[in-house]
Formats: structure tokens, C-alpha cells, sequence
């Protein structure tokens, strides 16, 4: 059966992905030179997640919705098990969003050109200003009512479980006192992990925690990392099956 799935995969569905991802950012890049970022940076992303996962055979469960408001702007910061991470919150989070990714997706053939458009941010993490060119980019997009999303740890995981988080997310969240919202991904690991470019069919749940607020008298950052690691482990490793 998996066997019938590969050639599936390589002959059928990459070809379309290909396509529709090419499509999406000529939108993107469109839709954004004529206005509303915020609209165009968004919903084609979004359609083109959900279009990804069904073409994949990949079935997303979300749980949690109910903790967010679609009225508030948070900080989600989210483990990151595989390609299908991004997949799954673009598609399934149902919140207007920019992510922070590193800077050299830029350099991705159209997709790059698409997120600056689109107004991701994007950090050099080579440079030691980086972090105040993030904090000013931030800044501008969440004054326009939009949220973040961040992986904190950075890169892929290369066994499923997480690695150590980046201060980062967390500062940010401090910066502007906002809600930090924790994202449990578990299942897209198996699905398609950072060593293989071939996608097992499974389940991968979003489970959407309730939102930490930054206290109002003083920050500590390393107590919100710790409380949103440990929010995110708890819904680890529970719902992984293949469909």
C-alpha cells in the first residue's frame, strides 16, 4: 500500500504541488502590491495549507479553538516536529497571523519573494542587531491587528521531541505584553520528518492551550518559556496513527 502511495506522492501530487504553490504566490505577491496584506498575506496561504494536507492525505484535528479570540492578537509559539507544522497551523490555526522565520527562506524561488510581500518577518540570526530590526518589524505588524506565530526552537526536530527553546518568542511577548498562546503539533514527525522528503499519510493534531498573560508588574521570561514547554509537552506524543 505504501508502495501505491509513492508513486502517488511523486507522480501525482508533487507535480500538482508544485503548480499550486507557484499559483499562490504569484496571488500573494499580487494581492499584496494591490492592498490589504493582511487579507492577501493570509487567505491563499491559508487554502493552499488545507489543499496541501488533503492532497497529502494528512487528516488535521484541532483542538483548543475555543481558547482563542479571532478579535485579540497573541503570540503562538509552537514545537516544531516537521514540514507539516506549517501546514497544519496556516490551515487549521483559523487566525489572521505573520510568521517569524529565518532569513534564508528568502531566498526560496518565489515562496521567498511571496512571505516579504506577504509581510512575514524574517531574522538574521547573524547579525547581533537582529533582534532589534525583529522587535521594530513586530512592532509594525501588530499595531495593524495581526498575531505571530514562532517556533521557538528554531529548526525542525530530528527525532520528535523538542529541543531547547530560544528566548526570542518569549521576549517579544514581553515587549508588547501580549498573550502567549502554546501549540502543541503532535503526528507531523511522522508524517513527513526533516530527513526525508517522503510523506507517511497520518493524523497530526493541533491542540490549542489557554493564554498565558504577562504579568503586570515585572516579566520573567524564563518562567514563560518553562510554563509554555511544559504546556506543550503535555499534548505530546498522544494522538500519532496512521490513517
Amino acid at each position: 500500500m505504501l508502495y501505491i502511495y509513492r508513486i502517488y506522492q511523486w507522480l501525482i501530487a508533487a507535480p500538482i504541488f508544485i503548480v499550486i504553490t507557484f499559483i499562490t504566490s504569484i496571488i500573494t505577491i499580487i494581492g499584496c502590491w494591490l492592498g490589504n496584506g493582511n487579507f492577501w498575506g493570509y487567505w491563499p496561504a491559508h487554502y493552499w495549507s488545507k489543499f496541501c494536507c488533503i492532497l497529502a492525505f494528512v487528516k488535521v484535528e484541532v483542538r483548543g479553538r475555543e481558547n482563542i479570540s479571532p478579535e485579540t492578537s497573541y503570540v503562538f509559539v509552537a514545537n516544531h516536529q516537521g514540514a507539516f507544522d506549517i501546514w497544519s497551523i496556516y490551515g487549521y490555526l483559523n487566525h489572521t497571523f505573520k510568521w517569524m522565520m529565518k532569513k534564508e527562506l528568502e531566498n526560496i524561488f518565489m515562496v521567498g519573494y511571496a512571505c516579504k510581500r506577504a509581510g512575514h518577518i524574517f531574522v538574521d540570526e547573524t547579525k547581533i542587531h537582529a533582534i532589534h530590526d525583529t522587535i521594530a518589524q513586530a512592532e509594525n505588524t501588530l499595531k495593524k491587528g495581526t498575531s505571530l506565530v514562532i517556533f521557538p526552537e528554531g529548526s525542525r526536530s530530528w527525532n520528535g521531541e523538542m529541543i531547547p527553546f530560544k528566548r526570542g518568542a518569549f521576549m517579544l511577548a514581553g515587549e508588547f505584553r501580549l498573550p502567549v498562546v502554546p501549540v502543541t503539533i503532535d503526528g507531523s514527525f511522522k508524517a513527513m520528518p526533516r530527513f526525508t522528503y517522503n510523506i507517511t499519510p497520518c493524523k497530526v493534531t493541533l491542540t490549542i492551550h489557554k493564554p498565558i498573560y504577562p504579568g503586570e508588574r515585572g516579566f520573567n521570561t524564563k518562567k514563560l518559556m518553562e510554563q509554555c514547554r511544559e504546556a506543550i509537552a503535555s499534548e505530546l506524543n498522544k494522538t500519532v496513527q496512521e490513517l
